[in-house]
């Protein structure tokens, strides 16, 4: 048995972040991290395209907004004091046709109440940033950035053992008890090893709503697992892509559709597109986990999503299956690219929570119970927010243990 003051389900971004800023802020608690995989970030963060998000999309006063501006500073901060490259490359929104307008207005909006840098351009400063972009209008955002977010995790990791904090991985959770003794303590089961805790903290990603549902929660939401899929382009034609290239997105999804992002190591990607995964770490198309696959087609929040937007989802299926399809898409924003300029890129999944009503989450969330706070709906720009996201769980871990 191993006891500690507070236990971190999750090793990826956002668990080693608000273990840190845990660490940090209350330095006598004793913090152990857990996860099932043998290396950290081995999820959501190590999948991560990079980017440095700066906050323009987001709904003012929510927590997505709150949290992306002020955790992407101190993410920087992070970075530059110990020494993890990142960049400040700056991004366009691109408006290819006058449909596009009245939603690219509406993003500006949100970005100047979130308080993000950002102008409208004209098709000729578009083309002074991104050449071979086809649009009429953008919007440049010059803070938004890249940065390897598994370098950061590893980064988070190692402090975190310095501080004589654990990292127990190999340990998946499978039960979580709260008996009621004379100390009450959390008693949290793995498959090999038993913790005793005052608190646990829930950042399991992928799998965060059967964690949070075994300490005796009942989820809001259940994740619905997103394959995202993408290409890189070839050496040769790199050139076409400068920085950060987004189209303007559906307001009714919290995607943001195909888009190019130069990466911090030199490489450019294209995509993603967003299709059903058959498994929460279902990051091949051949990839089928017969009890996730069952558990989303039972949960009748699938249903009405499918139904309301089985056009675009279709699309994004047929886009998977067809590589000139997802050449099309590239070239409303990029014309000059050629299937044969793309090579397959590694895939990420995305943890999207979805409600019994059929709607996407677009929001972080986090509930509680007396054992468990809970991280349920963590997509992007969770990476980006982590250590702000830490910081806010951990003034909630100080709350509960005083």
């Amino acid at each position: 048995m191993v006891s500690a003051d507070v236990i971190i389900v999750g090793a990826g971004i956002v668990g080693l972040a608000t273990a840190w800023q845990l660490s940090s802020l209350h330095p006598q608690l004793k913090i152990i991290v857990i996860d099932k995989e043998a290396t950290v970030a081995s999820h959501q963060t190590g999948h991560n395209s990079g980017v440095l998000h700066s906050g323009i999309y987001y709904q003012p006063g929510s927590l997505k907004a709150e949290n992306c501006r002020l955790g992407k500073l101190a993410i920087e901060n992070f970075c530059n004091e110990y020494g993890i490259p990142f960049e400040r490359c700056g991004k366009v929104i691109v408006a290819v046709d006058e449909s596009e307008l009245k939603a690219l207005d509406h993003i500006f909006r949100r970005g100047q109440q979130n308080r993000v840098q950002c102008r409208i351009i004209s098709r000729e400063q578009l083309h002074e940033h991104e050449p071979h972009v086809a649009g009429i209008r953008a919007i440049h955002v010059p803070d938004a950035g890249i940065v390897d977010y598994r370098k950061v995790a590893l980064q988070l990791a190692l402090l975190l053992r310095e501080r004589q904090h654990e990292i127990m991985l190999g340990q998946k959770v499978i039960a979580v008890h709260h008996p009621k003794t004379p100390k009450n303590a959390i008693v949290v089961l793995t498959e090999s090893n038993e913790y005793r805790c005052r608190l646990v903290v829930n950042c399991g990603g992928l799998h965060c709503d059967r964690v949070s549902a075994i300490a005796g929660l009942r989820p809001a939401a259940k994740i619905i697992p997103f394959r995202g899929e993408y290409y890189e382009l070839i050496p040769e034609r790199r050139h076409l892509c400068r920085n950060l290239i987004y189209p303007v997105p559906d307001p009714k999804f919290p995607f943001l559709g195909v888009h190019f992002t130069r990466m911090i190591g030199g490489g450019v990607e294209c995509g993603p597109n967003a299709v059903l995964a058959f498994s929460r770490e279902g990051y091949r198309k051949r990839d089928i986990n017969p009890t996730d696959l069952i558990g989303t087609f039972m949960y009748p929040g699938f249903w009405k999503m499918a139904f309301r937007h089985w056009r675009m989802g279709c699309g994004e299926m047929w886009r998977s299956l067809n590589k000139r399809a997802f050449v099309k898409a590239l070239q409303r924003l990029m014309p000059e690219i050629r299937k044969s300029d793309l090579v397959p890129a590694p895939a990420g999944v995305r943890a999207q929570a979805l409600l019994r009503d059929g709607k996407l989450v677009d929001d972080f969330l986090i509930e509680e119970n007396e054992s468990m706070i809970s991280v349920l709906n963590a997509p992007s720009p969770a990476a980006t927010a982590s250590l702000n996201i830490g910081k806010l769980v951990a003034d909630r871990v100080a709350a509960r243990i005083k």
